[in-house]
């Protein structure tokens, strides 16, 4: 591929989301144009960029419709719900798809990246098989044993995600995990519950023509199988960190392309243990929106252009903490700011999405400290003060 450092370049995000919302804005402060695509209006990157799109990602004509439209230079997946065959087509039409059609194809699917970290690559993963049918569930939860974890083979932010603790639970997962998944897969995944130290996100800078780096560790905790809080650096030792660079290593090298990976590790006493894959900036790696010199979607950005990336630093132990609505809303209002702004070395993202429901995210909470507890005890301290108000 030939990839020019002329400036600026027609970036089409599909999904427009918190994620997108940051990607979006670093590509505008070096003066690309950004194209928000979303399934529905005024999606939080719809509101920074130049212009919107409101389709159905799973369409393939609609996706080609708006790529003949605005002619994009690069099209930036953020979210799972894309027709990801079209996307290898747009590929061999001559569009760069980041970080590559098949990165996204493999990805978007955990039983894709499954077959091929644990049956191609022979990689560590918590022992898995499928089921398409609630029956088939019943017989592969026996099979797996209890307590398993039960998710769609295509969904995000730990949506239809349940932790299976007896038999007579199955049924129920199966329903929840159907009623989460993104696009028209009826396809659910159950893997071994594993009882790990902590969980961490290695976020790995895949670059065109220059070696991969990693940021440091990120540490993170989930409720409803969605992040809550993430944290960084991770306490691991130094050995479990260079397992995990090994992994991610291996696993975006067969990927390829360039961008940001966020790759997860369950992390135990005596093994790293791969989780999951995710082709872009991570939810948990918001984090560095406070704690490096170039946050993760600045780093996205510079490996899609081809930009240098000279330094990679983190500036403090750091935290992140989700602002979370409690109920249905359709008129969006806050409270508690200037309480959460008050404390010092805090920040607080909005993401200004358009309506809430229960344990939708709707912003984070920033802070840095001496220490990652204080940190992590800031961040929570923060978002806690921010409430949603009618």
């Amino acid at each position: 591929m030939n990839h020019s450092l002329i400036l600026p370049k027609t970036i089409m995000l599909l999904g427009s989301g918190e994620l997108g919302k940051e990607f979006a804005i670093a590509a505008q402060r070096l003066g690309n144009f950004v194209i928000a695509v979303d399934r529905y209006e005024s999606a939080p990157a719809m509101q920074v960029a130049d212009c919107a799109e409101v389709i159905s990602m799973l369409d393939a004509n609609d996706l080609q419709r708006i790529v003949e439209k605005h002619k994009p230079d690069y099209i930036v997946p953020e979210i799972e719900a894309i027709r990801t065959e079209k996307l290898l087509e747009l590929e061999r039409q001559g569009i760069n798809v980041i970080p590559t059609a098949k990165a996204t194809n493999y990805t978007m699917n955990r039983d894709r990246i499954r077959e091929l970290a644990h049956g191609e690559l022979g990689i560590r993963t918590p022992k898995y098989t499928y089921a398409n049918t609630a029956q088939e569930l019943i017989r592969s939860a026996q099979d797996i044993g209890f307590p398993n974890v039960v998710k769609p083979v295509m969904s995000s932010s730990g949506k239809g995600q349940s932790i299976v603790h007896h038999p007579e639970a199955v049924e129920a997962a199966w329903n929840y995990a159907i009623e989460g998944s993104r696009g028209e897969s009826n396809r659910v995944i159950v893997e071994e519950f594993i009882s790990f130290e902590v969980e961490i996100t290695l976020l790995a800078v895949k670059q065109w023509n220059a070696p991969t780096l990693f940021c440091p560790p990120i540490g993170h905790r989930q409720e409803r199988g969605d992040y809550q809080e993430s944290w960084q650096p991770a306490r691991i030792s130094g050995e479990q960190i260079d397992e995990a660079i090994a992994i991610a290593q291996k696993i975006t090298d067969v990927l390829g392309g360039a961008g940001i990976f966020g790759v997860e590790f369950f992390m135990t006493k005596d093994e790293v243990i791969f989780s999951e894959l995710s082709p872009r900036p991570h939810d948990t790696g918001m984090v560095t929106l406070i704690s490096q010199n170039l946050n993760e979607f600045e780093l996205h950005l510079r490996a899609i252009l081809g930009l240098p990336i000279p330094k990679l630093e983190q500036l403090a132990p750091a935290a992140s903490a989700v602002i979370l609505a409690r109920d249905y809303a359709d008129t969006i209002k806050f409270e508690g700011l200037s309480a959460a702004l008050s404390m010092p070395d805090v920040d607080i993202r909005l993401f200004g999405k358009p309506a809430s429901r229960p344990w939708r995210r709707m912003g984070v909470a920033l802070a840095k400290g001496t220490t990652i507890e204080e940190a992590r005890e800031k961040a929570n301290r923060a978002a806690h003060k921010v409430k949603i108000v009618k």
